[in-house]
């Protein structure tokens, strides 16, 4: 039997039957109406659906640098995929290992001295000084100078009054002993009981003049300008910055008198220290050009040296030979 429902509607004269009529009607109209209203919710709940697949996705391919660091802290962004597209062309060069900083170049002609060391210390030119040798195990060659190890072992600590706060670092003087001599690079400080006059010797140079059991000879020693000396080179020591650096002029052939940076004011000359750096306090002239002064009054500007802490940079001068 076909459910009531689903028979058709009879007319009827009857005020009840025709209420009932129109209920009826009234609730298929409802239903239908709820029906296009599940449905069309039903087609933005798959389309809220849809996008929100699609954001996740967007969301997982996007670039690292858009994504929270673990810790919570931002990285720096990197260019964005819009402005790397213009250069898509050619690639990104790899990293490539550090190379040797370029030789700095000379802006300044050289100014050659008056050829009298009117510039010198203690130690000056055609004078023959009197003392006495010892002899130390110099290591590596490494000393109070701060140059380093050395590859050459004929070298000296010189006695503290002589030493002057590091003016006698990297001076060559010659040593003689009776009939026998060494020439020598002072590298070193030797303190009290060191007396004025006397070298402590390496155990290699030391032997050059006399059997090193004897511990200790009578000496005369001269300063000397020798021809061998390849150019000098240049570094900052460690911990330099713009605010404050110490600067070290290495394997100069004669003794330096000064150092000086440039500034906005001129050239500024710098303080010497007792292990050899010259230090700008205050950052003044870090990283710009740098003069130095030999004890002949010959001077040799340098710029292009790079404020890299414990680099030597190798230049392409040297002073002149007297």
């Amino acid at each position: 039997m076909a459910s009531r429902s689903h028979r058709s509607p009879r007319r009827s004269s009857r005020p009840g039957r025709r209420t009932a009529l129109v209920s009826a009607v009234a609730v298929a109209a409802v239903a239908l109406v709820a029906s296009l209203v599940m449905a069309f919710g039903s087609g933005r709940g798959a389309e809220g659906e849809e996008a929100r697949k699609v954001t996740t996705t967007a969301a997982a391919d996007a670039p690292a640098r858009e994504r929270p660091t673990p810790t919570g802290r931002t990285s720096s962004p990197s260019p964005s995929p819009s402005s790397s597209a213009s250069t898509s062309a050619s690639p990104s060069p790899s990293p490539t290992p550090t190379a040797k900083s370029p030789k700095p170049k000379v802006t300044s002609a050289r100014r050659p001295g008056s050829g009298t060391a009117t510039l010198a210390g203690r130690i000056r030119p055609r004078t023959t000084y009197q003392g006495i040798a010892t002899l130390y195990d110099a290591g590596n060659g490494d000393g109070a100078c701060s140059f380093g190890p050395s590859d050459d072992m004929m070298i000296a600590a010189m006695n503290t009054t002589d030493y002057e706060t590091s003016r006698a670092c990297g001076a060559y003087v010659l040593v003689r002993s009776g009939s026998a001599s060494v020439t020598v690079r002072i590298t070193n400080e030797c303190p009290s009981p060191c007396k004025p006059g006397q070298l402590d010797l390496s155990t290699q140079a030391f032997a050059k003049l006399a059997d090193p059991s004897r511990g200790q000879i009578p000496i005369t020693w001269s300063l000397v300008s020798p021809g061998s000396p390849d150019t000098l080179s240049i570094r900052y020591k460690t911990g330099s910055s713009q605010y404050w650096c110490g600067i070290q002029a290495l394997g100069h052939r004669n003794p330096l008198a000064r150092l000086e940076v440039r500034t906005g004011s001129g050239w500024t000359a710098l303080a010497r220290t007792g292990y050899n750096y010259f230090l700008s306090e205050h950052g003044a002239g870090c990283g710009g050009a740098i003069r130095i002064t030999d004890i002949y009054g010959e001077q040799l500007t340098l710029d292009g040296i790079a404020l890299r802490p414990n680099t030597v940079q190798p230049t392409r001068v040297q002073f002149a030979r007297h």
